[in-house]
């Protein structure tokens, strides 16, 4: 019998399709226990959290947006629900809210002008005029106000 300490440990390596398969199946298994959860304790906002990012990850935009769009309504003040909820409306191709959203996230207090200039999920909104003009507006700002 060969010894497991002098066996190559790429040998035990999953190969990329089925490290793919085992992530989206952890992620959609977090997702379920997150959905438990808030069926059973519904004001448990790290859970939204959680399962917005979640489905999000998974391509399940809508049902992000649909989270989003709760945390908004639970925490109309936070800035980073707004900048998030802004994500996901880019995402879902609402270009016109995703940018009232963001101009809500600055007024709240919404600072990180570098990720939201390389951020993914903005992606739709850069070849518009308006992303550089809230660019712009950012710079300004100056620093977060709360650091």
């Amino acid at each position: 019998m060969a010894r497991l300490d002098s066996m190559d440990p790429a040998a035990f390596e999953p190969s990329p399709a089925l490290r793919t398969r085992l992530e989206r199946a952890g992620a959609e298994f977090l997702a379920g226990y997150f959905e438990t959860e808030l069926r059973q304790k519904p004001e448990n906002l790290a859970a939204w959290v959680e399962l917005g990012h979640l489905y999000t990850r998974l391509g399940r935009i809508k049902e992000g947006l649909d989270v989003d769009r709760e945390l908004a309504r639970r925490l109309p003040q936070d800035p980073t629900v707004r900048y998030n909820l802004a994500c996901s409306l880019a995402l879902n191709g609402e270009i016109d809210m995703a940018f009232e959203e963001l101009g809500r996230a600055l007024e709240r207090g919404y600072r990180d002008a570098e990720h939201l200039a390389q951020d993914d999920d903005l992606a739709a909104l850069r070849e518009d005029s308006r992303f550089e003009e809230l660019l712009r507006r950012l710079a300004g700002l100056g620093p977060d106000p709360d650091r």
